[in-house]
C-alpha cells in the first residue's frame, strides 16, 4: 500500500509519523519528571511504593499509576501507602489527562493549595483521612467531578459550598469529620441531584434539614450526625424512596416521624439515636428491609410495633433510654442472625423474647430497668456468643437458666434487682472469659460452687442480698484479677479463706452480715490495693491481725463480731470511729473511751509505760536504720564496683559525642536523681558539659547478688525485667519525634542495663504542677504543654510504622526541658501493635491509679483509646490545678468523676478551673476542660483520636471547639451497642 502512494505523500506520511512520535516522547518526558516530583515530595514516606518509580520503568509500569490508550498518566491511586509529605498540586495538576487522584488514608499534611483548580479534567479526587492543615480551597473549575472525598482530613475555616454549583454530575460527596466553621446545611447540596451518596456528618452544620432533601431522589446513602441541626424532619425526606442507609444521630432533631416517613422501604440502616424525637414509632411499621434500627437516647413513647417482630432481616437494635411502653414482640429477633437489642431504660413489660439467639450469633441481650416479668428463657443458656447478658432492675422470677452461668465468651452476666431464684451452678468452670458477676438482689440459694475458681478472668462478684449459704470456696483465691468480692446479707458460713490473700488485685470486699466464723487470716493485711473491707456482723473471733496495721482504707468495719484482744494502735483512729464496736473481747493499748484498758491491772503507771516503750521502739528503729543504711552503702559500692566488671554491648541510635566509660563512671549514689519502677535514674555531666539521664536496670536479686539460673521465680522476674527493657528500647529506638524524649543508646550486659536519655532540666509535668512552687505555670505555658504532649501521643498512635500504645500516659511520664517544653517519656509498659493484629487491644495490666480508663474494669484490655483517656486526666490536672486522686472528690471518686460533676452549669465549669489561672483565660482553659471531657468517654468508641484531639487543641476560635464532636474512622460510624461498659457504683 506504502509503495502505491505517491513519493511526495508518503515523505509527508512519514514525517507526520516521526513528528507524532517526538511530541509522544517529549510528552513521557514531561510526564515522568511530573512524576518524580511527586515522588521527591513523599520520599521520606516509610514505603517501597516508590520503588517502581524511576529512569528504567515505562510510566505505565509505576506502582498506583494508569495510562490511557494513548500511554498518558490519566490515574493515580496511591490510597492507604502510608504516605507523608506535602503534595505539590503545582506539578501533579500538569498532567493533562489525569482523570482520578485517590491518595485517601495516608498521613499527607501542609495545606491544599488553589493549584487544585488546575486540575480540570479529574472525575474522582479522594484525600479523605489525612491530616492537611488550613481551609479547602475553591475548585469550582473542576467542573467534570463525581466522586469527591474530603473526610477527616483535617481541613478547617469555611468549605467553599459554593463551588459545588459547577458539579452537576457529582455522584459521591463525602466532606465530614472536619471542624470547618459552623455554616447552615448548605443549600447547594440539595441541587446535586445526581447524588447516590452524601457524607456531612461531624463538620459543624447548623439550622434545619431543607424540604429541598426531597430532589436528591437518587441517595442510596444519607449522614449529617454529630452535628448541631435541630427542628423537625421535613416530610419530604419521604421521597428518598432509593435510601438505604440514614444516619443523623448526636443532633437536636425534634417532633414525631413525619407522614410519609414509611415510604422509605429500601431503608436497611437508620440511626436517628441522641435526639430529642417524640411520639411513637408506628410510621417505622413498613419499614421491613430493616437490618439495623438505633433510636437510643430520645423522648420516644408508646409501644414498639408488633410489626418489628415480622423484619425479617433485623440483627441490631437499640432503643434505650427512651419512654416506651408495652411488650417487646415475641418474635423480634427470631428470623435473622440477630446480634443484639439494647431496650434498656424504658418501661418495658411482659416477658423477655425467646428467639432472639435462635440463630447462634446474638453477643448482647441489654433489657436492664424495665418492667419485665416472667422467667429467662432456657434458650440463652445455650447461646454461645453471648458477651453481655444484662436483665437487671426488673421484676424477673423463676430460676436461672444453669447454662448461663458457664456462657463461654460471657463477660458480663448482670440479674441484679429482681427476684431470681437458683444457685450459682458448677458450670461457671466454662466461662472463660467472664470478668463480671452482679446478682445482688435477688433470691438465690445453695452454696457458691469451688469451680468458680475456673473463672480466671473474673474482676467483680456481687452476689450480695441472697440466700446463698455454704462455705467459701477456698478456690476464690486462685483468682487473681478479682477486685471487687461482695458477699454481704447472705447466709454464709465457716471460716474466710486465707487464699483470699493471694488476690493481689482485690480492693473491696465486703461479707458482713453473714455467719461466718473462724479468725481473720492475716493474709487480708497484705493486699496492696485493698481499699475496702466490711466483716461487721458475723461470729469471727481471735485477734485483730498485726498486718492490718499496714493497711489505708477509705471503709473499715469489723462490727459486732466476737473479736478480743489489743486494737492496733493504727486502728485507733477517728475515722474509723464505730468500726469496732460490739466486740466486748477487745481491748484498747490507747485512750478510746469505749474500749477498756489492755493493761488495767498493771502497777506501772500509764505514763511510764508509754515512756518506756517509745525509747525501746525508737532505739530499735535507730539500730535498724543505721544498719540497713550501712547495708545499702555496701551494695552501692558493689554495684558500682561490679559495673566496671562487665562486659557491656553499646547499641547507637544517634550520633555519639560520648563514650561507654563516661556514662559507667557516672553511675553513683551522688548522681541518683529519681527511683521508679523499672529503676534508678542518674543525672550525668559529660566533660563537654552536656547533661544526659541515664535509667539503670539490675537484674539481681533483692540483695544485689546475681540472680541464680537454677531458680525459675528468680528467672521468671529477670525475664519480666528483661522484657520491660526490650520494650522500652524497641519502642523509643524507631521514634523520632520533637515531643518524645529522645534514645541516644542502649548499653547492656548480662546482668545490667542502661538507657540513656536527653535530660530533662525541668522534671515533670507532675512536679511543676503538684510539687514544685518555684515555677509556676502560666496557662499559656500549660496550654504549649498540652499541644506538645498530644502531639508526641498523636506521633506514637498515627505517625510510626506501626501503633504504639503507651499503656502509662500520666502527668510524672511527660518531661520538661529547659524551655518548659514536653516531651513523652517512660515506654516501659509501651506495646507495639504488631501489624498482623492491626488494633487488636492487649490483655495486659498496666497503667497508673486515677489515670485508668474504665474499660480495665471491665476486660483489663488495652488500645490506643486507653491512651486517649489518660491524656483526658493530664489536660483536667492542667485546667484544674488538681491531681488524679484527691480527698475532696470523695470515697471512690476521681477527678473525672469531680469534674463531670461540675461542669453541668457555666458557673460549675468555672469553678473547676485552676484559681491560679487568670480570669480572661478561662474561657481557653475552658475549651480545653472539653476535650478533657470527650477524652475521658465511658466508652471507648466515643473517644476522639489523638490526631482529632490535637486538631481540637490547635484550634483557636472558640465558636469551633464548642461544637467538636468525636471524628470517626473513615466515613463510617461506630456502632455503640451498651451504654455503659461498667456499673456506675464501680
Amino acid at each position: 500500500m506504502l509503495a502505491a502512494m505517491p513519493s511526495r505523500l508518503l515523505s509527508s506520511f512519514c514525517y507526520l509519523l516521526f513528528f507524532l512520535s517526538l511530541v509522544a516522547a517529549g510528552v513521557e518526558s514531561d510526564e515522568r519528571q511530573i512524576l518524580l516530583s511527586l515522588k521527591a515530595a513523599l520520599e521520606k514516606s516509610n514505603t517501597n511504593v516508590f520503588d517502581s518509580w524511576n529512569d528504567t520503568n515505562s510510566l505505565c509500569k509505576f506502582h498506583g499509576i494508569t495510562c490511557n490508550s494513548e500511554g498518558s498518566v490519566n490515574g493515580i491511586e496511591l490510597s492507604y501507602q502510608k504516605l507523608s509529605g506535602v503534595l505539590p498540586f503545582d506539578s501533579i495538576c500538569q498532567l493533562q489527562s489525569l482523570e482520578k487522584l485517590s491518595l485517601g488514608f495516608n498521613f499527607l499534611n501542609g495545606k491544599v493549595e488553589e493549584d487544585l483548580k488546575n486540575c480540570v479534567t479529574l472525575w474522582y479526587l479522594d484525600l479523605g483521612n489525612n491530616i492537611f492543615s488550613g481551609p479547602f480551597p475553591d475548585i469550582s473549575p473542576l467542573s467534570q467531578l463525581q466522586y469527591l472525598y474530603l473526610n477527616q482530613s483535617g481541613f478547617t475555616g469555611a468549605f467553599p459550598w459554593k463551588s459545588l454549583v459547577n458539579m452537576a454530575g457529582l455522584v459521591q460527596l463525602s466532606v465530614g469529620d472536619n471542624p470547618f466553621d459552623i455554616t447552615p446545611f448548605p443549600t447547594e447540596v440539595v441541587n446535586l441531584k445526581n447524588l447516590n451518596w452524601l457524607y456531612l456528618s461531624n463538620c459543624t452544620l447548623t439550622g434545619k434539614i431543607p424540604a429541598g432533601i426531597g430532589n436528591l431522589t437518587e441517595l442510596r446513602n444519607l449522614e449529617f450526625s454529630d452535628n448541631f441541626m435541630s427542628g423537625e424532619i421535613p416530610a419530604e425526606i419521604g421521597k428518598l424512596q432509593k435510601l438505604q442507609q440514614l444516619e443523623f444521630y448526636n443532633n437536636s432533631f425534634s417532633g414525631k416521624f413525619p407522614v410519609g416517613f414509611g415510604n422509605l422501604t429500601s431503608l436497611k440502616n437508620f440511626d436517628g439515636s441522641m435526639n430529642l424525637l417524640e411520639g411513637d414509632l408506628s410510621e417505622l411499621r413498613p419499614l421491613t428491609n430493616l437490618v439495623s434500627l438505633q433510636l437510643f437516647e430520645n423522648n420516644l413513647s408508646g409501644q414498639i410495633p408488633e410489626e418489628f417482630g415480622e423484619f425479617k432481616q433485623l440483627v441490631n437494635l437499640s432503643l434505650y433510654r427512651n419512654g416506651l411502653t408495652g411488650p417487646i414482640p415475641q418474635k423480634i429477633g427470631s428470623w435473622a442472625e440477630f446480634n443484639f437489642i439494647d431496650a434498656s431504660e424504658n418501661f418495658l413489660n411482659g416477658s423477655i423474647p425467646p428467639d432472639m439467639c435462635s440463630k447462634g450469633k446474638m453477643v448482647a441481650l441489654l433489657l436492664l430497668q424495665n418492667k419485665l416479668t416472667g422467667e429467662i428463657p432456657a434458650s440463652y443458656a445455650n447461646c454461645l456468643t453471648l458477651k453481655r447478658f444484662r436483665v437487671s432492675n426488673n421484676s424477673l422470677s423463676g430460676t436461672v437458666p444453669a447454662g448461663i452461668w458457664g456462657l463461654p465468651k460471657a463477660e458480663i452476666i448482670d440479674i441484679e434487682l429482681n427476684q431470681l431464684e437458683g444457685s450459682v451452678t458448677s458450670d461457671i468452670k466454662n466461662a472463660k472469659t467472664l470478668a463480671q458477676i452482679y446478682a445482688r438482689m435477688n433470691r438465690l440459694a445453695g452454696e457458691i460452687p469451688e469451680e468458680i475458681s475456673e473463672a480466671s478472668k473474673l474482676v467483680t462478684i456481687d452476689l450480695s442480698e441472697n440466700q446463698i449459704s455454704g462455705k467459701i470456696p477456698v478456690g476464690i483465691g486462685e483468682l487473681k484479677q478479682l477486685s471487687t468480692l461482695h458477699l454481704q446479707s447472705n447466709k454464709l458460713a465457716g471460716s474466710i479463706p486465707s487464699s483470699l490473700g493471694s488476690c493481689n488485685s482485690l480492693s473491696d470486699i465486703d461479707m458482713a452480715k453473714n455467719s461466718l466464723s473462724g479468725e481473720i487470716p492475716s493474709s487480708l493485711g497484705y493486699l496492696p490495693t485493698l481499699n475496702s473491707l466490711n466483716l461487721s456482723y458475723n461470729d469471727i473471733s481471735g485477734e485483730i491481725p498485726m498486718s492490718f496495721t499496714s493497711l489505708r482504707l477509705s471503709l473499715f468495719d469489723l462490727s459486732n463480731n466476737q473479736l478480743r484482744g489489743p486494737i492496733p494502735q493504727a486502728l485507733s483512729i477517728q475515722a474509723y470511729n464505730g468500726s469496732l464496736n460490739g466486740n466486748p473481747g477487745l481491748c484498747s493499748l490507747d485512750v478510746i473511751s469505749s474500749f477498756r484498758s489492755c493493761s488495767a491491772n498493771s502497777g506501772m503507771s500509764k505514763d511510764v509505760r508509754t515512756l518506756i516503750i517509745c525509747f525501746a521502739i525508737a532505739f530499735i528503729l535507730l539500730l535498724v536504720c543505721l544498719g540497713l543504711y550501712l547495708q545499702l552503702k555496701q551494695k552501692e559500692k558493689d554495684r558500682e564496683r561490679s559495673l566496671k566488671e562487665e562486659s557491656w554491648d553499646v547499641k547507637s541510635f544517634h550520633v555519639l559525642s560520648f563514650t561507654e566509660d563516661e556514662i559507667l563512671d557516672s553511675i553513683k549514689q551522688e548522681n541518683l536523681i529519681g527511683k521508679g519502677g523499672s529503676g534508678n535514674v542518674y543525672k550525668v555531666i559529660l566533660s563537654n558539659g552536656k547533661e544526659l539521664a541515664v535509667k539503670h536496670i539490675w537484674n539481681t536479686d533483692s540483695t544485689g547478688r546475681k540472680k541464680s539460673r537454677s531458680s525459675s521465680p528468680m528467672l521468671a522476674k529477670r525475664r519480666e525485667k528483661s522484657k520491660e527493657f526490650d520494650a522500652e528500647v524497641q519502642t523509643l529506638s524507631s521514634i523520632r519525634h520533637v515531643n518524645v524524649v529522645k534514645l541516644y543508646c542502649s548499653i547492656t550486659s548480662e546482668d545490667s542495663s542502661l538507657l540513656v536519655y536527653e535530660y530533662m532540666p525541668n522534671g515533670s509535668l507532675w512536679d511543676r504542677l503538684h510539687t514544685s512552687r518555684k515555677v509556676e505555670l502560666d496557662w499559656d505555658t500549660r496550654y504549649e504543654i498540652a499541644v506538645g504532649a498530644a502531639k508526641g501521643l498523636e506521633y506514637l498512635h498515627h505517625g510510626c510504622e506501626r501503633l504504639v500504645i503507651h499503656r502509662d500516659v500520666k502527668s510524672s511520664n511527660i518531661l520538661l526541658d529547659e524551655f518548659l517544653k514536653p516531651r513523652i517519656a517512660d515506654f516501659g509498659l509501651a506495646k507495639i501493635v504488631q501489624a498482623d493484629i492491626g488494633k487488636d487491644s492487649t490483655h495486659v495490666i498496666a497503667g497508673t491509679h486515677g489515670y485508668i480508663a474504665p474499660e480495665y474494669g471491665y476486660t483489663y484490655k488495652v488500645n490506643e483509646k486507653s491512651d486517649v483517656y489518660s491524656f483526658g486526666v493530664v489536660l483536667m490536672e492542667l485546667v484544674t490545678g488538681k491531681r488524679p486522686i484527691e480527698p475532696e472528690f470523695g470515697d471512690n471518686k476521681d477527678i473525672v468523676n469531680w469534674v463531670c460533676s461540675k461542669v453541668q452549669s457555666k458557673d460549675g465549669m468555672n469553678s473547676v478551673v485552676d484559681s491560679r489561672i487568670p480570669e480572661r483565660y478561662k474561657d481557653e482553659a475552658i475549651k480545653v476542660l472539653k476535650i478533657a471531657i470527650l477524652c475521658t468517654a465511658t466508652l471507648p468508641a466515643l473517644r476522639p483520636t489523638m490526631r482529632s484531639v490535637v486538631q481540637m487543641l490547635e484550634d483557636a476560635d472558640p465558636c469551633k471547639l464548642v461544637g467538636i464532636v468525636i471524628s470517626k474512622d473513615g466515613s463510617g460510624k461506630v456502632e455503640v451497642t451498651d451504654k455503659e461498659l461498667f456499673k456506675p457504683s464501680s
